[in-house]
């Protein structure tokens, strides 16, 4: 058995355009690339400080940025984002640490790919 199998992980996204569009229709354009712009910026700082909790073994303070994860992503229509992030959550609530751990890092995966995904929108001129 000398053969290694790398896998590739890669996580497909779905970003709700109804939502967006529903932001934008609401806020007008300024104002929804504002909150877009705002949303996107504390995923980044969220996502990083759930990597830097999940490290230091900061549990109480990992569920809870994971909990508002669900809300900031689920209001600029990031969907899978809000459900891996309450995955997360489940895994922290049933003391599951190796699933933790695997959700957590798929959570980051899609939170990268999710941001990436919406930065690049040709309707969003940030």
């Amino acid at each position: 058995m000398s053969e290694v199998i790398k896998i590739r992980l890669f996580e497909q996204v779905h970003l709700d355009q109804s939502r967006l569009d529903t932001l934008y229709a609401q806020l007008g354009d300024s104002s929804a690339e504002n909150v877009v712009t705002r949303a996107m910026e504390e995923l980044a700082v969220r996502m990083s400080q759930c990597d830097t909790l999940w490290r230091i073994r900061n549990r109480v303070q990992l569920r809870k940025h994971a909990r508002s994860l669900i809300a900031i992503a689920d209001q600029i229509g990031m969907e899978k984002l809000a459900l891996t992030a309450g995955d997360v959550t489940y895994c922290l609530d049933t003391e599951d640490d190796v699933a933790l751990a695997a959700t957590l890092s798929r959570m980051l995966r899609v939170g990268e790919r999710s941001l990436s995904a919406i930065w690049s929108m040709e309707n969003l001129s940030l």
